[in-house]
């Protein structure tokens, strides 16, 4: 793990440099061209477990196969498709996927409604443009082009989200491997090793349904929400203990009571039932994603710490709650309003403070 910078964000080769040169030190497989390490050690890196005298913490908590289908696909000449609900470690998990096989985890692109075809292949410097015409110096090369150039990996975040023109631009880039350039009258042929990682949300589909010719480039890994709350419990925890160390939370980390509080409410609201599935539930309008759990906590932290006694209370968490659950006032409100009283209300002793402050707070 990285130690405190001033930094707010490292990415995550710098974050976990440790670990990777751990990793890369303790080789023992074949690497393929353009990698720093073997399939078998990037699993290692994502999933956990030990290199050397080093301990790889795992940076993604859930079916062991769909990262190894993942590293598989970039074996290959096939981009990578990671699907799923938001807040499931799409962006997480292809940041690290980079950053264990290149070693680099910024040709980054992210997908909106504003991203251009320009961004996706290559744009000019418009001053050197019309003092010099078209020339190498001055163009603009995109995290595509130079992961093209470099051999190594570029992703596109949100892929959905972006027009199906720049889409379309991404087919003949997989489909030929090259970037022509007919201002300057060459083309730029990809180096081994280049891939392209995309993300997509479902709750983003039909904003600009991928075309199946540009889906046909892709191998798909659909990432499900935790299995089981067990497993959200390990995810959270394990996330907001990495997060908090760069941070200046003045608060201890969240005790095991508390995060089950917060997993068991997500859950249930999510799925539309209580855990034991015996009684249905009012869902919200928000995803109350994996994700949204995580920030709550660091939230519920950072006003322990701010404003409390370094201790998150009851009290903390009914102020994140509220500001997770409640995101449409009138069908939200009516839903957690629900929730409280058929639900928190009759747990017993353990969630009564909870309850308390979440009604003060909803009223």
């Amino acid at each position: 793990m990285a130690t405190k910078t001033k930094v707010q964000r490292l990415p995550a080769e710098q974050m976990f440099q440790k670990e990777i040169n751990a990793l890369i030190a303790a080789e023992k497989d074949p690497v393929p061209t353009g990698w720093k390490m073997s399939p078998r050690s990037v699993l290692t890196y994502i999933t956990g477990g030990k290199a050397g005298k080093t301990i790889i913490t795992p940076k993604y908590i859930g079916n062991r196969r769909l990262v190894e289908i993942a590293i598989a696909t970039l074996v290959t000449d096939r981009a990578l498709l990671l699907i799923g609900e938001p807040g499931t470690a799409k962006s997480w998990l292809s940041e690290h996927l980079s950053a264990a096989i290149n070693g680099d985890s910024t040709k980054v692109i992210q997908g909106t409604a504003g991203t251009t075809e320009e961004q996706i292949r290559y744009s000019w410097n418009y001053a050197m443009l019309v003092s010099q015409g078209p020339s190498p110096e001055a163009m603009l090369k995109s995290p595509v082009y130079n992961a093209m150039e470099t051999g190594t990996i570029a992703r596109v975040e949100e892929i959905s989200r972006c027009a199906s023109e720049v889409q379309d631009a991404l087919i003949s880039i997989l489909s030929e491997k090259r970037i022509s350039v007919p201002e300057l009258g060459f083309e730029v042929p990809a180096k081994k090793g280049f891939s392209v990682i995309a993300t997509a949300n479902t709750r983003d589909k039909g904003v600009n349904e991928m075309s199946a010719a540009l889906k046909r480039r892709f191998n798909i890994v659909v990432l499900p929400a935790p299995a089981d709350l067990e497993s959200e419990m390990d995810i959270v925890k394990t996330r907001v203990e990495q997060l908090s160390e760069n941070l200046d939370l003045n608060s201890e980390l969240p005790e095991q009571e508390v995060v089950e509080k917060v997993c068991t409410i997500f859950r249930e609201l999510r799925m539309g039932e209580t855990l034991d599935g015996k009684q249905k539930l009012k869902t919200t309008t928000g995803v109350l994603s994996t994700a949204e759990a995580i920030s709550l906590l660091a939230n519920s932290m950072a006003l322990a710490g701010s404003f409390g006694n370094g201790v998150i209370t009851d009290y903390d968490l009914a102020a994140g709650l509220q500001g997770a659950i409640v995101k449409d006032e009138e069908k939200d409100s009516l839903a957690w309003k629900e929730y409280l009283e058929n639900i928190l209300k009759k747990r017993g002793l353990k969630w009564a403070g909870l309850y308390k402050e979440c009604k003060e707070l909803n009223e």
